[in-house]
């Protein structure tokens, strides 16, 4: 007997063109520490790190899906921010701008890496739309 996957169903009737990527971001006090936990407890794989922007990236077991640790002063548990990856930030905030939602401010960029932006649901969960600029992983 085989055991069948169940898998999700995709969206397909999208506004504009996600890319498969999706990032959870995770805000963490240490980001050491937080490696070796994600490591060592979940099995997680270091991606890459940019020690200058307090951020690294976890390979998890789900395809295209990865935990996102960014160094905070004060973690407020319960603000992880998913992270969908888009294949241009304009054409998509424009899309979300025009159904009245909330942005954290402008779009900006990690020169030469990635564009981002943060905008929120009725509830004023958090969400992050992302264009990567590159199609390397940085180091």
């Amino acid at each position: 007997m085989t055991q069948e996957t169940q898998v999700a169903p995709v969206a397909t009737k999208t506004p504009f063109e996600y890319n498969e990527n999706l990032v959870i971001s995770v805000g963490v006090s240490d980001m050491e520490k937080a490696i070796e936990w994600y490591s060592e407890v979940l099995g997680l794989e270091l991606v890459y790190k940019l020690e200058q922007y307090g951020w690294c990236e976890m390979a998890t077991a789900t395809k295209h899906v990865t935990i996102g640790l960014g160094q905070t002063e004060e973690v407020k548990p319960g603000s992880t921010t998913p992270t969908f990856g888009v294949k241009d930030i304009e054409v998509s905030r424009k899309h979300l701008e025009s159904h009245d939602v909330r942005f954290d401010g402008d779009t900006y960029e990690i020169e030469g890496m990635v564009k981002l932006c943060m905008f929120y649901d009725p509830d004023g969960n958090s969400y992050m739309l992302a264009e990567s600029l590159t199609s390397e992983i940085p180091s």
